[in-house]
């Protein structure tokens, strides 16, 4: 059975940072891409950053320069680094597998007062 599992989210002050994870269970981890995105209330999900399963990583423009994503294979891990958050990083923050198919985790709110 396939699972993510997020944890790490909270409330957070504007410039503050938190680290997000994502425990994977079911599936190939190291074979997948992987990505983080979120959805603010009343806008559409979208990708905050993604990992492909050899390494290399891509980041929406918002987050660039704050968010680092990275992985542990061997732990089946996921993580998102946030730093110097913005109130309109406020949002649920969800981990996914990608490719070859799309698995989806529960989400972690985030939320970032001014």
């Amino acid at each position: 059975q396939v699972q993510l599992v997020e944890s790490g989210g909270g409330l957070v002050q504007a410039g503050g940072s938190l680290r997000l994870s994502c425990a994977a269970s079911g599936f190939i981890f190291s074979g997948y891409d992987m990505g983080w995105y979120r959805q603010a209330p009343g806008k559409e999900r979208e990708l905050v950053a993604g990992i492909a399963s050899t390494g290399s990583t891509n980041y929406a423009d918002s987050v660039k320069g704050r968010f680092t994503i990275s992985r542990d294979n061997a732990k089946k891990m996921l993580y998102l680094q946030m730093n110097s958050l913005e109130p309109e990083d406020t949002a649920m923050y969800y981990c996914a597998a990608t490719r070859p198919r799309y698995y989806w985790g529960q989400g972690t709110q985030v939320t970032v007062s001014s």
